[in-house]
């Protein structure tokens, strides 16, 4: 693609371009020794209400990750843009991708390599190109230096083990990857990712690898090492304060228990299913999974360990819709409702305005409705929120108190999660200690007691 310079002079909300050149330094560094180099460009799609000289940043592309969504896509682009404030233009700058041969490609073994000054001289060699880049106005002030960024995640290695594309979501892949151990010791997951918002990770579980007696000898993408998954535990950061919101009604739930009930749960977007299956394997919880994608759930079996059987059962359908028709009284699947409680785990399918949840469709008065009735009285509904801004979050409380009498909410502490929790009423007290209360004290072992001394209710806003 051949883009004349003269269109780069100025900014235009939006603008995405992507094109590649000949590598001026192809021996310079390891990290861009292409004959080619991509470049990619785009202008925010927000824009200073103010003629201020506009802010510019470049970015050079990790070497092995020039296929991942993340850099590869205008909606990856656009979210490392929204990620660094006030930055008017991000201009990316990675090795060409290589061609597709005979109709398959090999994945590349992404394996993190980072010297700082091979890194420096880099950035040294492509300033005129950056230069060249940038929009006029950038240059006010004799202002030469355009500032570069460094993405930085917590993946060491990673393997994508297969794309795939689903009716609904579009794109996606599985991977698996080693991340930084908090402690040095060596941690492998796997991953779950949509091309239409390749930043966030839809699922993410722990992998331990089989019948290996070291770690040190354990290699991703070595042919004689396998992993299985470990449904255990929950290492998304905001699924275990959904599973925490359960100590609100752990006396209700015990109480079922003891009356020979078993506690059922309806799970709102199954993705990989890690939410599912430790609510049933750890909790022993009846489960039902609503997903709307039929290839997401393929996914989710070969890969996550999700298993469908007598305790849980898995509806390809509309989330929304499943709720609305269990409301209104029609026989789904043969699933009777009056569930302890409904969790939500669904992203807005619009990466315009950064990753948000829940989708806007959540904050209709008919599905907060159809969500109350088929809740048993002492249920409640627990949501993962991710707000694009705090007047959404606020929009959100509103539209849920209209509905339900007592909130709540959890702060993941990761600065973009909030659970929130709505009870149709008060939690149900009891004679017993939480000491004495079995379920609760399941719950304190399987999430280790995290959040669940952290519940907060949100007062009323009249009061």
């Amino acid at each position: 693609m051949e883009v004349d310079e003269a269109i780069l002079e100025t900014l235009q909300p939006s603008r995405f371009l992507s094109f590649a050149i000949p590598n001026p330094n192809p021996t310079l560094n390891p990290s861009l020794a292409s004959p080619l180099i991509r470049i990619a460009v785009l202008d925010s799609p927000i824009q200073p209400s103010s003629p201020l000289i506009p802010s510019v940043a470049a970015m050079i592309v990790p070497k092995h990750r020039e296929s991942d969504w993340i850099f590869s896509t205008e909606s990856g682009h656009l979210q490392l843009l929204l990620s660094s404030p006030n930055i008017q233009r991000l201009i990316l700058i990675g090795q060409e991708q290589q061609p597709i041969i005979n109709g398959s490609s090999s994945s590349s073994i992404y394996r993190r390599w980072i010297d700082p000054d091979s890194l420096n001289n880099l950035e040294i060699s492509l300033k005129p190109l950056v230069i060249a880049l940038s929009p006029k106005s950038y240059f006010h002030n004799e202002n030469l230096e355009v500032p570069f960024l460094c993405y930085e995640d917590n993946i060491v290695c990673s393997l994508v083990l297969e794309k795939c594309i689903g009716n609904f979501v579009g794109e996606m892949l599985v991977e698996d990857v080693e991340i930084e151990g908090s402690d040095q010791s060596r941690e492998f997951r796997r991953r779950l990712r949509f091309k239409r918002m390749p930043n966030l990770v839809q699922t993410e579980i722990r992998i331990v690898p089989n019948k290996v007696s070291c770690l040190d000898s354990v290699d991703i993408g070595s042919s004689s090492i396998e992993f299985s998954p470990d449904l255990g535990v929950l290492v998304h950061a905001y699924l275990v304060p959904m599973v925490a919101s359960l100590a609100l009604i752990g006396s209700c739930i015990e109480k079922h228990v003891e009356s020979g009930l078993r506690p059922k749960a309806l799970c709102l977007g199954v993705g990989g299913g890690a939410l599912v299956g430790f609510l049933q394997t750890q909790l022993d919880f009846e489960v039902v999974g609503v997903e709307v994608d039929e290839e997401v759930l393929r996914v989710a079996r070969k890969y996550f360990g999700l298993e469908d059987g007598d305790l849980v059962r898995v509806q390809v359908r509309d989330g929304m819709e499943f709720m609305d028709r269990l409301a209104h009284g029609d026989v789904v699947g043969n699933i009777v409702p009056q569930f302890d409680v409904i969790m939500v785990d669904l992203d807005s399918d619009d990466p315009r305005n950064g990753v948000s949840a829940p989708p806007i469709e959540f904050f209709r008065r008919d599905v907060l409705l159809a969500a109350r009735s088929v809740l048993r009285e002492s249920g409640i509904f627990v949501i993962n929120v991710i707000p694009q801004s705090r007047s959404f979050y606020e929009k959100l409380i509103h539209e849920f108190r209209e509905v339900f009498p007592e909130l709540y909410e959890i702060n993941v502490g990761n600065v973009e999660n909030f659970v929130l929790i709505a009870a149709k009423a008060l939690p149900c007290s009891s004679s017993s200690s939480d000491s004495e209360n079995k379920f609760l004290t399941k719950l304190r072992l399987a999430i280790s007691g995290a959040y669940m001394d952290s519940i907060n209710r949100i007062g009323d806003a009249s009061n």
